[in-house]
């Protein structure tokens, strides 16, 4: 299973079919699940803030929006917003207009590999449904960084283009079924234990 003691922060990249998987993921996490949790989803432009919204109404977790500068704390849900990379920067997180990355903005790999370079084997990062390949490169970068890889089966994936290029990507990465993702996170927290509680870049 990898590094267990001190994961730090959960990184979550998605797109197409993206809605429904991450409903089913933040659905089986419970109130007091210990990390908080990234969530890249490509989104329109001009899309509005309902993407969170709509994960609040499935989780007792806060859910929000994120902020430039805004502080990442524990079992808090934190979603990038359109238009804007999303990158894990020490206590907080940031927001850039750089240019987009495989013609997406947020970038699924940006967010990836700014949290292996903040949180190294503390990161886990998670890949769900999507049409495209962005988040392998991302991935492997938190395995190679000591971090844990988890990579929707292919076969429950509403798009499985994603989580397949994922898995050829990072061969270690625990391959589960969509309802099974929510239970290994869980395990992955308590296997950490106190390390667990508080902000991802403290060290230990």
């Amino acid at each position: 299973m990898g590094h267990v003691a001190g994961y730090r922060i959960v990184v979550i990249g998605t797109s197409w079919g993206g809605l429904h998987a991450l409903s089913v993921l933040v659905r089986g996490l419970p109130a007091d699940f210990p990390l908080p949790l990234a969530i890249v989803q490509h989104r329109s432009r001009d899309s509005e803030g309902l993407l969170g919204e709509l994960l609040q109404d499935e989780t007792a977790l806060r859910v929000s929006e994120v902020e430039d500068k805004e502080p990442i704390l524990p079992g808090h849900v934190y979603v990038a917003p359109p238009d804007y990379h999303m990158l894990v920067d020490g206590a907080h997180f940031s927001l850039t207009v750089d240019p987009p990355v495989r013609f997406s903005r947020p970038s699924i790999d940006v967010t990836f590999i700014s949290a292996a370079s903040a949180c190294g084997a503390g990161t886990v990062g998670v890949v769900l449904t999507g049409a495209n390949e962005d988040g392998a490169l991302g991935l492997r970068r938190i395995v190679e960084c000591g971090g844990h890889g988890v990579v929707q089966d292919p076969a429950t994936a509403e798009i499985g283009t994603m989580p397949a290029a994922a898995r050829r990507a990072v061969p270690s990465a625990a391959v589960l079924p969509l309802e099974e993702i929510a239970a290994h996170l869980m395990q992955l927290a308590t296997l950490a234990g106190a390390a667990t509680v508080g902000p991802p870049w403290r060290s230990r």
